[in-house]
Parts: C-alpha cells; sequence; structure tokens
C-alpha cells in the first residue's frame, strides 16, 4: 500500500477514536498523540483553547515544555499560535532562529526546546474559532508541503471534535438548567397546590422581584427545600 494510504488510514482511525473520547480533553489529547505519530516532520504538538475575552489556554501537549513556550507567545503577544488565529489560518516556519515574525519568542524556543520548525493551524468549524493545533519539528525545514498538507486535514478533524464537544457540554448545561427549574416548580406545585404553568409564573414573577436569574433561584429553592419570601 503506498505511504499516502497509509496515512489516510491512520487518520480515518483517528478521527474515529476522537469522535468516540469521552471528553474534549481526551479528544485533544489523543490528537497530538497522533500528530507525532503520523506526520513524519513533527516531534512535538499542542492544542491551545481560545475563550471569551481571548484568553488562550494549552490544553493538550506531547510535552509539558510546550506549555512554557505557549505562555511565552501570550506574554510578548507574538508567535505562530497567535497569528494563525488572528491573521492566517495556516502558519508556517522553517527556521524559528531566523524568523523575523517572532524575533524573541522563536529563538526562545531552538533554546529550550530545540525545536527549529513550526505549523500551526486554527481550529474552526461553521467559521466559529476554537482555537489552534500547534507541530514542532527538531529540524530546519522539517515539514515538507505533504506533510503541511496532512497536518490541515488532521486540523480539521480536531477542529470538528472540538465544536461537536462543546455543543455536548453546552446542551448539558441548558438540560442541567431546565432539570432544576422543574424540581423548583414541582416543589411549588406541591407546596402551594399549583398547576405547573401557574408554578412557574409563580417562579418567574420571584426572580424578577429579587433581581436573581431563574436558575440561581431554582437551584436556592432546591437545595434549601424552602421558598424564599418576597
Amino acid at each position: 500500500m503506498p505511504p499516502h494510504d497509509d496515512f489516510r488510514d491512520e487518520l480515518a482511525a483517528a478521527a474515529r477514536e476522537m469522535q468516540d473520547d469521552d471528553s474534549p480533553q481526551e479528544a485533544m489529547e489523543r490528537a497530538v498523540v497522533v500528530a507525532t505519530r503520523i506526520i513524519p516532520g513533527c516531534d512535538a504538538a499542542g492544542v491551545c483553547i481560545v475563550y471569551r475575552g481571548d484568553r488562550i489556554d494549552t490544553h493538550a501537549t506531547s510535552t509539558d515544555d510546550l506549555r512554557q513556550v505557549d505562555a511565552l507567545q501570550h506574554e510578548l503577544d507574538e508567535g505562530p499560535c497567535l497569528d494563525a488565529l488572528r491573521k492566517d489560518q495556516t502558519v508556517v516556519s522553517n527556521d524559528l532562529s531566523t524568523d523575523d515574525r517572532w524575533p524573541t519568542w522563536g529563538p526562545e524556543v531552538v533554546e529550550r526546546l530545540g525545536m527549529h520548525s513550526s505549523v500551526s493551524y486554527r481550529l474552526y468549524s461553521n467559521d466559529k474559532d476554537l482555537g489552534a493545533l500547534n507541530l514542532y519539528g527538531r529540524e530546519a525545514s522539517a515539514f515538507t508541503a505533504d506533510d503541511i498538507h496532512d497536518g490541515l486535514a488532521l486540523a480539521a478533524h480536531v477542529g470538528v471534535a472540538l465544536a461537536a464537544a462543546q455543543e455536548v457540554e453546552q446542551l448539558e448545561k441548558a438540560l442541567g438548567g431546565r432539570t432544576v427549574i422543574g424540581q423548583a416548580t414541582g416543589i411549588l406545585m406541591e407546596r402551594f397546590d399549583l398547576t405547573p404553568d401557574r408554578a412557574f409564573s409563580v417562579l418567574s414573577r420571584m426572580s424578577q422581584q429579587k433581581n436573581l436569574k431563574l436558575r440561581v433561584l431554582a437551584e436556592q429553592i432546591v437545595t434549601t427545600r424552602t421558598v424564599p419570601t418576597t
């Protein structure tokens, strides 16, 4: 079987495994392992995630040292991960020691990790930025055109897996909110012999009067088993 057919088979298997992982963290950890295993020029890999307010955290790495160099990007406000998020979807450097885009960060990476090459891919799904997949190679010009293309395919799978995981988390939170609101409504129904619609109306009015979010008020009622006085 030709080498690229081997890659496609491994990538497909890895994508299935990421989709089967129980949490976003497991999917990210699997992605960095897969990157170093199936992309020839890749000696280290990491995934950064973006949160509201442009806070960027390193969530998975193949080596703990990458957390330091990622933190340095944020501290210096320069580096390929940031450029992938802010400017280009794919950012390649063949020699970090001389790359004038990151005059401070690049030489630090070479000194600390001995990594001379990097490729960063913006992770996205439905045009929503989620973070970046960062690959590093020890040799200068470590990544061939095929490596970069293959990394892009892997990044696409990682982005989809993370987007799906985030949607699941948001759904679980929403369902959790509806559950506690339903429990509080049930307490009001039992306590005051109210219909479901009437009990929910009472809960909503109490929320407005006390200037509390509906879920927060519901949690108080369920936790204390008492109804706050107006």
